[in-house]
């Protein structure tokens, strides 16, 4: 049966702006970088603290995304955080516009969205509670 989520797979417009997005901005570690030139793609394997990965791929001129997060299909990708002030100040730090922190209404848990450079809408969820 299912234990966790592997990977997701990102495709991306401008290679080298995301990969400097999810590995200097976003911390996370290369695993391995392949061009497949059979394709005209970079695939590059990052890992997050937990074992789960992204992958990140070119291709020439992928289509746009088709619609806003509400569209069918995969709304976004969330990242658990410890502190998600501490890693809302980073991404402003790096230039990234961070949306006003949120409170889940069910979980009482802290969240908020930003983007890639992409557009792609990415999550932090903060999985400790904030010390009263």
């Amino acid at each position: 049966m299912l234990r966790a989520i592997h990977h997701a797979a990102i495709i991306c417009s401008d290679y080298e702006r995301s990969k400097a997005f999810y590995t200097q901005v976003l911390g996370l570690r290369i695993i391995a970088e392949n061009l497949r030139a059979a394709r005209q793609s970079w695939k590059l394997d990052l890992a997050l603290p937990d074992g789960s990965q992204i992958e990140l791929f070119s291709f020439p001129n992928p289509p746009k995304r088709p619609s806003t997060p509400e569209a069918q299909g995969l709304r976004h990708l969330a990242f658990a955080v410890d502190d998600i002030d501490a890693a809302c100040a980073r991404l402003e730090g790096h230039g990234v516009t961070v949306e006003p922190i949120r409170v889940d209404e069910y979980t009482g848990r802290r969240f908020t969205f930003f983007p890639d450079p992409d557009g792609l809408p990415l999550e932090l969820y903060e999985t400790l509670q904030p010390a009263n």
